[in-house]
């Protein structure tokens, strides 16, 4: 039985620290491979600190994950040893339902329901174990291959960040002759502004302050604006097809809803920790949408990575230690980093 060392951390206030743990060997149709990075998503964050509710500890976190095949099992035909490979926010589901089918494996119906890359129990009986290790395995179905043309650090969070903004972007409409806003220039929000960009449509940011304009422009926004200053919203009004927030924080739903144009939709993916209030009549005065999006299917994760390499498109990331995850923790709810933490887990042996 293979065994990784990982970086777990014991309860809500306690810290990462090193340990190990085992990985089983893999099945018939199952495989093996060793992470070279894994991302820092702030779910990770919510989660290790018990803010989503009772976790599973000790828990070893991270669902942006990109490595290289060491072994396959026998019935494997979709990988061989040595291919680029990434696993993202879940590692099974039931197959057979009407989502699993759907191509929407997210949100499976069936017995056990989806199987979460960590903080859940595995159809083994064993509870999961994310990326912040040193190698995974995993169904081949589960699986996605990362092309040539993306650093494995960069390639990471497309795992989380690159599908959770790629697929709302795609259902929606963004494309040429469409307006966008991305609320929000973290690690999910730089993925956006590229994206849709890259789609065609004419992109905005709306964020806290102007401290990253630079930094939007760059990734293909053509405006940018700042909530710090007064009366932004308002000024706004009914400029946007599509807007999506990435925010965790406490925002206001109702001035951004007021962005929207006629028929418009309002995405949350950014998940924020407290209830928010919404006033109804923004929505049906302007037949307004209010939707939610969370990641999207294996398949949809691929077509999410091809489009990338087809566009030159990656994750903006600063690479950091195993010892240096408990800083980083702190870095990310304080906003100071540009644009994602990935963790080299070479560092793990040192």
């Amino acid at each position: 039985m293979p065994t990784a060392t990982a970086y777990a951390i014991d309860g809500p206030t306690g810290s990462f620290a090193r340990t190990t743990i085992a990985r089983r060997d893999p099945g018939p149709s199952e495989v093996l491979f060793d992470i070279a990075y894994a991302g820092i998503c702030h779910s990770d964050i919510h989660t290790a600190r018990g803010e989503w509710g009772p976790a599973r500890y000790p828990l070893v976190p991270g669902h942006e994950i990109a490595g290289i095949v060491r072994e396959v099992g026998s019935e494997v035909t979709k990988f061989a040893v040595g291919d680029r490979v990434g696993v993202g926010c879940f590692v099974d589901s039931c197959g057979e339902c009407e989502q699993c089918r759907a191509g929407h494996e997210q949100f499976c119906d069936g017995p056990g329901g989806t199987i979460w890359t960590y903080n859940a129990v595995g159809r083994d009986g064993v509870p999961t174990a994310g990326g912040y290790s040193t190698c995974f395995t995993v169904e081949q179905d589960y699986l996605c291959r990362i092309p040539d043309s993306i650093d494995l650090a960069n390639a990471a969070p497309l795992l989380c960040a690159g599908i959770t903004l790629y697929s709302p972007l795609k259902r929606w409409g963004a494309g040429p002759g469409k307006r966008v806003a991305i609320v929000g220039m973290g690690g999910l929000g730089h993925m956006g502004v590229q994206l849709a960009a890259a789609m065609g449509a004419e992109v905005a940011v709306i964020s806290q302050t102007r401290s990253k304009e630079a930094d939007g422009r760059k990734f293909g926004a053509s405006e940018y604006y700042a909530v710090s200053e007064p009366g932004t919203l308002k000024g706004l009004r009914r400029s946007f097809d599509l807007v999506i927030s990435t925010v965790s924080g406490d925002q206001d739903l109702n001035a951004l809803v007021g962005t929207l144009k006629v028929g418009g939709a309002l995405v949350d993916v950014g998940l924020p920790e407290h209830p928010v209030a919404l006033a109804l009549g923004g929505l049906t005065g302007g037949n307004k949408i209010l939707a939610g999006s969370q990641i999207g299917g294996i398949a949809e994760t691929q077509e999410m990575l091809d489009f990338c390499a087809e566009h030159g498109l990656a994750a903006q990331v600063e690479v950091i230690g195993g010892e240096d995850i408990n800083a980083a923790y702190d870095r990310v709810v304080a906003s100071d980093v540009r644009y994602r933490f990935v963790i080299d887990t070479a560092t793990f042996a040192s």
